[in-house]
């Protein structure tokens, strides 16, 4: 991927970095976390809405990565679509943290509970 494709796809809103996210995962089949040296998740806290907090996910390791320019103890992580639907978004929503898809180069993200996920994830791989 160029630098220029990462870089203007970074600088869209929310909801168009939502719809490529659907796209990517849609094709390669698996969703993107970074972890620290321990293997731990990178969770978030927002303090909106009485706070919460979310697991950031990515389409590709460069978007994950290049989220994580500043941090070098962490690195992405690929999650293969059907254990990401089957164990991780069942688990989010259990331990009731919500998902940032893609956060971007100013770090707005989009938040939505698993379940919603799941269900845009699978209307995406329905049109396949």
């Amino acid at each position: 991927m160029s630098e220029d494709h990462l870089e203007s796809v970074l600088e869209q809103s929310c909801e168009e970095r939502f719809e490529y996210f659907l796209d990517l995962v849609g094709e390669e089949r698996e969703v993107w976390i970074l972890i620290n040296s321990d293997e731990h998740f990178l969770k978030l806290h927002s303090d909106e809405d009485g706070g919460f907090d979310y697991l950031p996910v990515w389409p590709s390791a460069e978007f994950a990565e290049a989220y994580s320019a500043s941090d070098s103890d962490l690195t992405p992580k690929s999650i293969p679509l059907p254990q990401f639907l089957n164990r991780w978004l069942p688990g989010l929503k259990k331990d009731r943290i919500e998902v940032g898809i893609f956060p971007g180069a100013d770090h707005s993200v989009w938040i939505t509970e698993p379940a919603d996920l799941e269900q845009d994830l699978r209307d995406e791989l329905s049109r396949f």
